[in-house]
């Protein structure tokens, strides 16, 4: 049987060989106790466990909690047979009950819950409308951001209108909470302005990402990643794989070589420190900068489309412990907090994969600030697991950093 062949990016620094394949890196991060962070998600949507507790925060700040909207002044909003309500939902649901949030046929997804439970509360003309089209009877709501399968919100925002008079908040509330008991979860209902619009209108988006270690690794030692790269490059087939792939890269097209020896895999580092991912992704903070090399399912080309700058505000990783049955300590994990103006497709995920494997690989302390000059995508890692990602919060006023659960030191 032959092996399969692999298409990789030829990284031409000096930690090049050190660095993981795309499947070494999907079979690191996938071998993980990821069931034990999404238990601890499902207690945080059943509002057994804060979410802040987990990095020693005792709450995040009022304004971050019910995410105020400064309302317009009513006589803004029409009134008379344009007149509407207009509700802003925060909801709370276990990413592993639910196909992602964006309704699909034949799947469970949060929006068809949400919509459906909305269904009681829509007009006579449009309930007229769907019957008409042989349509369920169901409401339509916007969202802030789609998130994908198996992906945890704290706080997802949506909003729901409506032009019957006599909804009020606590109907909604008590028809979404009914939907999917356990999974799905009302943080708060409020009228707003028919002008709030919880995409277009968010200013800051708040992800964090729980990233657990298994019981044989020590991440306690110091530069070890430095020591493990010296090491791999002190091997006596070290030079035979770098001459062997230089006549790859002299046949091949662009930044791309072809590769079908794992030979090296158990040679390459397999440990990091949570400090020097910190140190990694500091340095995207406070700055514009283009990530269509981190995302994915998204065009790299700004003619058609969103643009691909994103601004971050917030990046920090910090070593914490999971509450588990399992330890009486807690599960060692790191936690990665990032707050943008905006995120492309997954493209929180393959942050959080590919500054492990740059931390892991002993690349300098600006190596995602040079992997954005990239040619090709294959240069980012895979998209890390989505069970260890949380939307925490979608932000409508300015950015306050004391409202990030890892704060500056």
């Amino acid at each position: 049987m032959e092996n399969k062949v692999l298409i990789q990016y030829n990284h031409t620094d000096p930690c090049s060989f050190a660095r993981w394949t795309t499947k070494e890196c999907f079979q690191f991060m996938s071998a993980r106790p990821w069931q034990q962070v999404m238990d601890f998600y499902s207690d945080v949507v059943k509002d057994r466990k804060p979410l802040s507790a987990l990095l020693g925060k005792a709450c995040l700040s009022k304004s971050n909690i019910y995410n105020r909207l400064e309302s317009l002044p009513p006589s803004q909003d029409k009134g008379g047979r344009w007149a509407r309500l207009t509700f802003k939902i925060v909801v709370s649901y276990h990413g592993g009950s639910f196909d992602g949030w964006q309704r699909q046929p034949g799947l469970n997804t949060v929006q068809s819950v949400v919509e459906k439970s909305l269904g009681k509360f829509v007009d006579e003309r449009k309930a007229q409308m769907l019957k008409d089209k042989g349509l369920p009877l169901e409401g339509a709501a916007l969202v802030a951001g789609r998130t994908d399968k198996g992906v945890t919100a704290v706080h997802q925002v949506c909003s729901f209108y409506t032009w019957r008079k006599d909804v009020k908040s606590q109907d909604i509330t008590d028809a979404i909470n009914s939907a999917a008991p356990g999974k799905l979860r009302v943080v708060s209902v409020t009228e707003v302005s028919r002008a709030f619009h919880p995409n277009f209108t968010a200013k800051w988006r708040h992800y964090l990402y729980i990233f657990p270690f298994n019981d044989e690794e020590d991440m306690e030692q110091s530069n070890q990643s430095g020591e493990n790269v010296q090491n791999f490059k002190s091997q006596e087939n070290y030079h035979e794989h770098k001459n062997g792939c230089d006549q790859c890269n002299e046949a091949n097209v662009g930044n791309l070589v072809i590769n079908d020896n794992e030979d090296l895999e158990t040679l390459k580092p397999r440990e990091f420190t949570v400090s020097r991912v910190n140190q990694l992704l500091q340095k995207l903070e406070g700055k514009l900068l283009s990530y269509k090399m981190f995302a994915r399912d998204t065009k790299p080309s700004r003619n058609e489309g969103p643009p691909t700058e994103c601004f971050l505000y917030h990046a920090r990783a910090k070593e914490s412990k999971l509450p588990c049955s399992e330890h009486e300590k807690g599960r060692r994990v790191m936690c990665i907090e990032l707050v943008a103006n905006r995120f492309l497709r997954r493209m929180v995920r393959v942050l959080v994969a590919t500054s492990i494997r740059e931390a892991a690989a002993g690349a300098d302390e600006d190596a995602l600030l040079k992997l954005m000059d990239a040619t090709c995508r294959r240069a980012t890692a895979p998209p890390a697991p989505p069970d260890g990602l949380c939307l925490v919060d979608v932000g409508y006023e300015e950015f306050d950093p004391q409202d990030c659960l890892i704060l500056k030191e």
